[in-house]
């Protein structure tokens, strides 16, 4: 008979429960999260089995788990748990855990994973953007130059061309990379050893990922999924409209970027689309630009306000998830007194709004593989990957 040694690492169970899966260890193995959970197919269920290995350290196990990525931590399992374990929390620990120690620079997913690496997060776009508006003012003669015209345009100081476009650039696929790496090594921890039996039909990955998005993104079907769970009794908000609103918000703001950098960029060459800014408010553009702002705030709203309602003792909500919605409330609200400052021709508040939001926004973006705006790119990886091997 075949033996096996089990080899638990109990530092990485500390550091589980301190990422937020500190109940882990109340669960008596009863399988309700896995009954409860509308998602988990009968074949493979979770959240039952990672709270195993969580309690026994089986760090190998669980960080090549690839149903870990396919939670979307509606907390059913959580509310139904009757132990209190919370296996929604020990899930979303486990994937901080993966955000942590996936990508390098290792740093910065230490810095990631604590309040306590706030300030270094900080501080470095600070630092960039501070520099930037040092050696711009030092040739413009003023850290408040207006314009010609007298308008206050932010351009004086952040010109496009040689400051916020290359910088932006940079950071942009310098993340894009990162995050291919990161994607090819998750993909790489899911395969078993040995071979795997494809069930069904086969498809290119493409096929999947179109799949993926239009279950994920375009409809947020599965988010309905979760939503017509076992009922728990307990009110709860829906995640998937402060969700979906969130989401299209990104979808407006990065086409309306788009467009404007077309527009510069590729005015220089035909004239005819060239885009001058600031735009005007009855601008098509701007207006587009306005309506994603507006929807990005009541996402966040009903995002924020589903958190501060949770019940506390089922759920508790950890420094990523404060993270992600903090960072992107200064980005929408500096970008908004941004535009309203300018407006109102205070030039002083709008370049000191306007410097906030472009730090706000660096630190989205360059820092976004280790947070858990990553699960977007990670868990669509992880979906169109179970996709391909006969799961739904």
């Amino acid at each position: 008979m075949a033996q096996y040694t089990l080899q638990p690492d109990i530092n990485f169970v500390r550091e589980l429960q301190d990422a937020g899966g500190d109940n882990l260890k109340r669960c008596y193995q009863c399988a309700t999260c896995a009954v409860a959970c509308p998602l988990s197919p009968a074949n493979a269920p979770y959240p039952r089995k990672e709270m195993v290995w969580a309690s026994w350290g089986l760090k190998d196990k669980l960080m090549k788990d690839v149903d870990i990525w396919l939670c979307h931590n509606c907390g059913n399992c959580s509310d139904l748990c009757p132990r209190g374990a919370r296996p929604a929390d020990a899930m979303a620990a486990a994937r901080n855990m993966v955000y942590k120690d996936l990508t390098e620079p290792s740093i910065i997913g230490k810095w990631m994973s604590g309040i306590a690496g706030l300030p270094y997060l900080f501080l470095i776009p600070a630092a960039l953007w501070l520099v930037v508006w040092s050696l711009r003012a030092a040739a413009k003669g003023s850290y408040f130059p207006r314009a010609a015209d007298g308008r206050i345009v932010f351009g004086e100081i952040f010109y496009g061309d040689y400051t916020i476009d290359p910088i932006f650039i940079i950071t942009f696929f310098g993340a894009c990379f990162i995050l291919y790496r990161g994607v090819r090594k998750l993909w790489e921890m899911f395969k078993p050893e040995g071979n795997m039996l494809v069930i069904g039909q086969k498809k290119s990955w493409i096929r999947h990922l179109a799949g993926v998005l239009m279950d994920e993104i375009v409809t947020h079907r599965k988010f309905d999924d979760c939503e017509d769970g076992p009922t728990t009794g307990k009110a709860a908000g829906s995640r998937k409209l402060g969700h979906m609103l969130l989401v299209y918000s990104f979808v407006i703001l990065a086409f309306v970027t788009a467009v404007v950098a077309l527009g510069h960029w590729g005015g220089k060459i035909v004239p005819a689309i060239e885009v001058h800014t600031p735009m005007s408010l009855t601008f098509p553009v701007k207006i587009l630009a306005n309506i994603g702002a507006l929807l990005m705030l009541c996402g966040l709203a009903a995002l924020t306000a589903r958190r501060l309602t949770q019940d506390r003792l089922n759920h508790v909500s950890n420094f990523q998830d404060w993270y992600l919605l903090g960072i992107i409330w200064l980005v929408a609200c500096t970008g908004i007194l941004s535009q309203c400052f300018r407006l109102a021709d205070a030039l002083k508040p709008a370049f000191v709004a306007y410097y906030f939001h472009l730090v706000f926004v660096w630190m989205l973006f360059a820092y976004l593989p280790w947070s858990k705006l990553g699960h977007f790119v990670y868990r669509t990886a992880a979906l169109v990957y179970v996709r391909m091997y006969g799961r739904s």
